[in-house]
Formats: C-alpha cells, sequence, structure tokens
C-alpha cells in the first residue's frame, strides 16, 4: 500500500496547506480518504477521476468533506466526458442529516452508511470501521492487504475504540491537534499529541504519522510532545508518499 498525505490540517488549513484528505493506492485500487478543504486540486496531481475507486468521509465535519462537495462537479463532467461509466461509491455516517444532504448532486455518488466493525472489501482492500469518540457520529478506519494494515484515527477525543483501531499496525494515521497544555486548558473532541504518541506505544504500531495539526501549533512542539511517548514518531508531510 501506498498512502499519499494530500492534506494534514484542521479545522482549517494553514497558509499554503490543505485540510483532512489521504489518498490510499493498493495495487491499483484508489481511495480517497476524507475530502478537506484544498484536497481536489492535490489529488489531481496523483490520480485521474475515472481510476477512483471509493471515497470515505470519517465524519460529516467541514474540514473532512468541503472539498467533497467540489469533487461532486468533477464527478459529473468526468461522466459527461465519458470518464466514468456510474457513482463514485462512499461511506459515511449519515449524521448529521443535513450535512449528509450536501453531498446529493445528480446521483455521482453511491452514499453508503458503514457499521461498526463491519469489513467492507474495497477493490485489493479490507476496510473496517471503528466508532471513535467525537462530537457527532465518526469513524476511525482500519485497511488491510497482504502488505499490511493502515490505520486513520479520524478525529476523536481518548478512547478504547483507537486502541483496536491501531492495534499492530504497519502506520498509524493519527489526530494530533493539541499540545497537552492546550488541551487541559479547554481543548475537547481531539487528541493531544502526547496522548497520540501513548496511543500509537500501547498498540504496538510500527510507525505513527502525526496530522490534522492545528494551523496555530507549532508542529515542531507537536513533535516533540509525541516523541516523549513514542519516539519514532514523525509529521505527516503533504504531498509525501508513505509505503507499506
Amino acid at each position: 500500500m501506498r498512502i499519499t498525505v494530500l492534506g494534514r490540517y484542521g479545522p482549517y488549513p494553514a497558509a499554503g496547506g490543505a485540510c483532512s484528505g489521504y489518498l490510499i493506492n493498493a495495487s491499483g485500487t484508489y481511495l480517497l480518504l476524507d475530502c478537506g478543504a484544498g484536497v481536489v486540486s492535490r489529488l489531481a496531481f496523483h490520480v485521474g477521476l475515472e481510476s477512483l475507486s471509493g471515497l470515505i468521509l470519517s465524519h460529516l465535519h467541514g474540514d473532512h468533506i468541503s472539498d467533497a462537495l467540489v469533487l461532486r462537479y468533477a464527478l459529473q463532467a468526468a461522466t459527461v466526458r465519458g470518464l466514468r461509466t456510474g457513482p463514485l461509491s462512499v461511506w459515511t455516517p449519515f449524521e448529521p442529516r443535513d450535512q449528509l444532504e450536501l453531498l446529493q448532486y445528480r446521483d455521482v455518488f453511491n452514499i453508503q452508511e458503514p457499521l461498526p466493525g463491519q469489513m467492507v472489501e474495497i477493490g485489493t482492500m479490507a476496510a473496517t470501521p471503528i466508532a471513535v469518540k467525537h462530537s457527532i457520529p465518526t469513524f476511525g478506519w482500519r485497511f488491510s492487504t497482504g502488505s499490511g494494515t493502515v490505520a486513520y484515527s479520524a478525529d476523536s477525543e481518548e478512547c478504547d475504540g483507537l486502541i483496536c483501531l491501531a492495534r499492530n499496525a504497519d502506520l498509524f494515521l493519527c489526530e494530533a491537534t493539541f499540545t497537552a497544555a492546550r488541551l487541559q486548558k479547554g481543548g475537547s473532541n481531539h487528541l493531544s499529541a502526547r496522548q497520540a504518541g501513548c496511543i500509537a506505544s500501547q498498540a504496538q504500531v510500527k510507525r505513527l504519522l502525526l496530522t490534522h495539526l492545528s494551523p496555530w501549533e507549532d508542529p515542531d512542539e507537536l513533535l516533540a510532545e509525541a516523541q516523549t511517548e513514542f519516539p519514532q514518531a514523525e509529521l505527516a508531510v503533504e504531498q509525501r508518499t508513505y509505503e507499506i
């Protein structure tokens, strides 16, 4: 599997950056994981829409879905041009309902609701949604092929589901929204970088990439915090591809 970080920020991008979005390539199966601001433009550098196999939206917050509204138009144009012959499969929670309804457009999406723990086959990948703890229904996801396993925390507070999700993963994409000090002062619904490192350590992952970084936090400080618990922690780098 090859995982390309298209965007690493939340709840809005830093200058020149993009919000949450990751492209997973597993032997020619191309899956887009979240689609925040700036993701569609970067996606175009890596894969044509005719080759996109599916889209997973971990939850229906704007920094994870805003470019899905732009993607609707791109898919419709690709259909008109004969590049696509059917709707793109999309897996997303169905709440909040008003946000789900925004995705509906000319049948370019085939929207499906994940069931906790129920595996979905997406091309060559086995994808399993695991409920995590956020302010709205949210799923982290675990992707497996013969080459290994990738886990994605989505947005979450500390919870048991994250340990289950990340257990023995070859690569763990984990949010690190706050420093521990800021979380203690009133941050909520997200992890600190220290917590991300602690979860990676408990789950015995092989590699930790910190993502969903706050534009107002110092990335080096977030990294240093995570490394106190998991020395091999790395910052996810936008437009970089990681291979397992």
